[in-house]
């Protein structure tokens, strides 16, 4: 019946009336999926889950890619997830290829586009390299921000002030510590030299008044008088690396030494049993009978204590103090662990006493642990480097001396080539009335220190720096024997060069022996030097290059030639006259250290001209102290820095135009 009732229809009626009938059929089970989808998702308390289904458009799809703003106010509610590779965080910089540095909101200066953030930029949400362009003010990686700035203006204050000393002989000094400093000073010079003839460095004319009780600017943010009630005086003394600040806390503390051993009554008493009986014994030496005499008041307590990060800065200062103290006097005593463990306990516990103690701050935390009253006669306590001793590694040992030193201490001497922001806090926590002695240069290379600067991945490099550190170094081997082949030679006679004392800086330790072991197979006499090495060790390496005496080699006489390994013959002047060969070619007029931080804090390195920055250092700070190897105590150096595709050129064309400009790295 149904089938004859349909086909009396006719076709066009028939389909006509089928049509929404199969549209409402499709609506209705589409409704029912898209419920499905959504409401699976609901929890307990009938909220909907925020993730949507795969089938349902996003009501983004009609907007462009998020902005800056955009993705910082979506994240605060919630709105989105932040992609992985814009994630904040200690890894937020892996794996990318542009910095990780947002531009400020509504400011068209520094995005160098609209406001909204669009313009110019590509991709990936950063600004197209072809026209970006960054703000007068922009500083490359934000590294200045380690370094405590200080004003142009109190800089050229302070050069004006420091025009009014012109020689030692303004200082208010004993006469016997005069006599000191044209003893230590007047080596080496020819004629008979006398105080008023030397002149003082910069940090020497502003400190040694300052210590002594006559600053030469009254800082208003940190008064003269001290505020502790024991009459403690806290000083700062910054200046650039290779100004001479270890004389400039050295003259006025062995100074205050001097008159105070003129009114301790201890001594006094002490000086005229020893008198008394040394004319009882006669002739007698006194070295027979010292030790069963009275120990010395000041046997195991000195009055001055320095601090030093490293072992071989203990013997480099020891030797200055020594210099001084032939004339002034005083007993100077070393204690690091290059000593034997006896050696040290002669050193500290000597029958006649021990005035002055350079030590490392382990091995004096150490002693003062089991014996505490080695520290309680300090008056004048000095830490060298104190951006490192106050840094997390030196710092509970450094402090418990401090701690220890604080009852009789009349003095806290705190030296430095910087002032990061890290010592800036700590003083302003800790000893807030701190006077501050800091020179016009302070945070600046000297112009006197030319930065060259190597592109490894050029030809014919190709992202090998081991090749291109070898190649500077053989290019300076060369340019200095082209130079020595210029004076006259008879014919037999031996020819002494000078060797060039070249330092290579990594950023890693493991990187050292690495980098070493190539330079040897290119035949460069280098040898590597860490944190590892054995403090021994590292003091007989760095002896090469502290010592101040040039080093000659003699090579063979003019027109002799030299065997190779296989028998042929080369004259000695190939290789543009340093090459010898012994098997390979041999760079014989250069000596290698390649070197971690552990060489760049306080070494005096006045043999060293040249400077090889293997890694693109970390900091601004970093670049100080290694930059600082060369040109010291007025001399001139060189530095190169390698950088490869993986190192920042901003961060170098900052520095390179700041030592140009003759500014502060700040």
């Amino acid at each position: 019946m149904w089938k004859a009732a349909r086909d009396s229809v006719c076709l066009l009626c028939r389909s006509t009336a089928a049509r929404p009938i199969a549209d409402l059929q499709s609506r209705r089970l589409w409704a029912e999926q898209r419920a499905f989808a959504t409401i699976r998702g609901r929890g307990r308390d009938g909220d909907r889950d925020r993730r949507p289904s795969r089938m349902v458009l996003s009501d983004r799809v009609a907007r462009g890619p998020p902005t800056a703003q955009d993705r910082d106010g979506a994240d605060r509610k919630g709105g989105f997830k932040r992609p992985r590779h814009q994630a904040d965080g200690p890894f937020a910089g892996m794996n990318r290829t542009t910095a990780n540095i947002r531009p400020r909101p509504n400011d068209r200066n520094a995005t160098g586009g609209d406001r909204d953030g669009r313009d110019g930029r590509d991709g990936r949400g950063g600004r197209d390299r072809r026209d970006r362009k960054e703000p007068k003010n922009f500083k490359a990686l934000k590294m200045q921000r380690a370094l405590t700035s200080i004003g142009y203006n109190e800089r050229a204050k302070i050069k004006d002030k420091m025009q009014t000393i012109e020689n030692f002989d303004q200082f208010p000094l004993l006469p016997v510590m005069k006599e000191a400093i044209k003893e230590h000073l007047g080596k080496g010079k020819s004629g008979d030299v006398e105080v008023a003839d030397i002149k003082p460095t910069p940090v020497q004319r502003l400190a040694i008044p300052a210590l002594l009780g006559q600053p030469l600017i009254k800082a208003k943010d940190a008064p003269r008088k001290p505020k502790s009630d024991n009459g403690r005086e806290e000083f700062l003394l910054a200046a650039e690396t290779g100004s001479g600040k270890t004389l400039a806390y050295l003259l006025p503390t062995i100074n205050a030494l001097k008159e105070a051993s003129q009114d301790d009554a201890l001594v006094q008493a002490y000086n005229e049993r020893l008198a008394a009986e040394k004319a009882r014994r006669g002739d007698e030496p006194v070295s027979k009978w010292i030790e069963k005499f009275e120990p010395h008041p000041e046997t195991a307590r000195p009055r001055v204590v320095i601090l030093v990060p490293t072992a071989e800065l203990v013997s480099q200062v020891t030797a200055t103090a020594k210099s001084l103290s032939h004339i002034a006097k005083l007993k100077v005593r070393p204690i690091s662990a290059t000593f034997m463990p006896e050696k040290i306990q002669r050193n500290m516990y000597s029958h006649m006493g021990v005035d002055l103690v350079v030590a490392t701050p382990h091995l004096l935390a150490s002693m003062a642990g089991s014996d505490p009253n080695i520290l309680s006669r300090v008056t004048h306590l000095v830490i060298d480097e104190a951006d490192s001793l106050l840094d997390r590694s030196f710092s509970p040992e450094t402090t418990q001396i401090i701690d220890r030193a604080m009852p009789s201490l009349k003095q806290l001497i705190m030296c430095s080539a910087t002032i990061p922001r890290r010592l800036d806090n700590y003083l302003a926590e800790r000893f807030p009335h701190t006077y501050r002695i800091t020179t016009p240069n302070l945070h600046a290379i000297p112009r006197r220190v030319q930065l060259g600067v190597v592109d490894v991945t050029k030809d014919p490099y190709r992202n090998n720096k081991n090749l291109a550190c070898a190649d500077a170094i053989w290019s300076i081997g060369k340019e200095a024997a082209a130079k020595e082949q210029g004076f006259s030679q008879a014919a037999g006679e031996e020819r002494l060069v000078d060797v060039k004392r070249i330092m290579v800086f990594v950023n890693e330790r493991e990187k050292t022996q690495e980098v070493a072991e190539y330079l040897q197979s290119k035949g460069i006499d280098a040898i590597a030097l860490h944190r590892d090495s054995p403090d021994h060790r590292q003091a007989e390496i760095l002896a090469k290059f502290t010592s101040s005496e040039p080093m000659k080699l003699a090579l063979p006489a003019a027109g002799a030639d030299a065997e190779d390994g296989q028998g042929g013959k080369q004259s000695a002047a190939a290789g543009a006259g340093a090459g010898r060969v012994l098997g390979r070619r041999q760079l014989v007029n250069t000596k290698v250290i390649v070197a971690t931080d552990i060489a760049s804090r306080g070494i005096d390195t006045l043999a060293v001209r040249h400077v090889i920055l293997y890694d693109v250092p970390h900091t601004t700070i970093d670049f100080i102290h290694r930059l600082g190897r060369a040109g010291r105590m007025g001399r001139r150096g060189r530095g190169i820095v390698l950088v490869g595709k993986d190192d920042r050129r901003d961060v170098v064309a900052e520095v390179k135009e700041s030592m140009f400009m003759g500014q502060a790295l700040v």
